[in-house]
């Protein structure tokens, strides 16, 4: 199953990445710092073996719906459906044996003029996790001579189906296991939020980050506020919530850009979807143990996961996430690497 068939080394631009098959995963991805020193800026394991059953989804792609579900069921065309649920009672990331726990298949690989891609599929069965419908998804990860990793996703159904699919990858861009990334310098572009209640389920409200702890629309390291007195950064242990992106219309435009000043290396990211869930690896609590035998621990990452927002199935004012049979899920992502001085 872990054969070197199933893991894929490509290089483009300043970038090198690692793929693996199973969960269409972001194994490693090395960009250079201001001195063009190379690091592993993605959290995970040196051992493909050791991705099977871990938790945190990291690198992985997750789905079909990305995020949480309320009480772990929808309703979707007059019928309920009944979802794997967590000790809380949702439902999160597609389900304990979602997208980010099957093996893909390489669909393609190729190296061109622009870019050099691998292109990853996976067909989830009617009844798959308590879905509806066969659903067949696509992601295609292709690393540009710009020093880009593009990820874009589709998916068909032959039956209604909530679909929300997203990049469950960690980064620290001082390298991973070189510490926290409380001293990164984050900025979103977001003046509205999702709140949650206790099981980080949306209200449906979405609220203004005007005067708020949670409010990156100026760049701010990540650390400045994460503790701060608030019920909301209480409820998840830190930032873990769905940004809903400033946008003046559809189409592909920046949610949001990191800069490690140690390193100097940024992350601008720019997305198609509507929001963005900002997470600080809360809950890593270095019972895992990462790359170079270090362990996985508290805010040692972070992640700006594109997506619909979250429940969205169970909430008809927020963004639909059904996708309907005749119809094609698209969906992109760009993780632009630079340096800064």
């Amino acid at each position: 199953m872990y054969s070197e068939d199933h893991v894929h080394l490509v290089r483009r631009g300043k970038l090198r990445a690692t793929f693996m098959s199973l969960g269409a995963t972001i194994m490693s991805l090395e960009a250079p710092d201001r001195e063009g020193r190379l690091a592993d800026v993605v959290l995970g394991f040196d051992d493909p073996a050791s991705y099977v059953g871990h938790r945190g989804c990291l690198g992985a792609v997750v789905g079909r719906v990305a995020n949480r579900i309320s009480n772990a069921r929808f309703t979707l065309d007059g019928r309920t459906y009944q979802l794997p649920t967590t000790a809380k009672g949702v439902h999160i990331h597609g389900g304990p044996h979602g997208f980010d726990k099957q093996q893909w298949w390489i669909a393609a690989e190729s190296v061109g003029p622009d870019s050099t891609t691998v292109l990853f599929a996976y067909a989830s069965l009617d009844g798959e996790e308590g879905y509806p419908g066969n659903c067949s998804a696509t992601v295609r990860y292709a690393l540009t001579d710009t020093n880009q990793l593009i990820v874009d996703y589709t998916a068909t159904t032959d039956k209604p189906t909530p679909v929300n699919l997203s990049q469950h990858v960690y980064f620290n861009l001082a390298g991973q296991g070189a510490g926290d990334v409380l001293g990164h310098r984050a900025r979103l572009r977001a003046g509205c939020f999702t709140p949650v209640d206790a099981r980080l389920i949306p209200t449906g409200e979405i609220w203004s980050l005007d005067d708020s702890p949670l409010d990156f629309r100026a760049e701010t390291p990540i650390g400045d506020r994460i503790d701060a007195p608030d019920e909301q950064l209480r409820l998840a242990g830190g930032y873990d919530h769905n940004y809903v992106i400033d946008r003046p219309g559809p189409g592909l435009i920046e949610a949001g850009r990191v800069w490690d000043p140690a390193s100097g290396r940024t992350l601008t990211v720019s997305t198609t979807e509507p929001g963005v869930q900002f997470y600080t690896a809360n809950n890593l609590d270095g019972t895992q143990v990462g790359k170079g035998g270090r362990p996985l621990t508290r805010r040692s990452g972070f992640c700006l996961e594109t997506q619909h927002y979250p429940d969205s199935p169970n909430l008809p004012s927020f963004p639909s996430v059904v996708l309907r049979p005749g119809d094609t899920y698209r969906s992109r992502t760009v993780f632009q690497f630079g340096v800064e001085a």
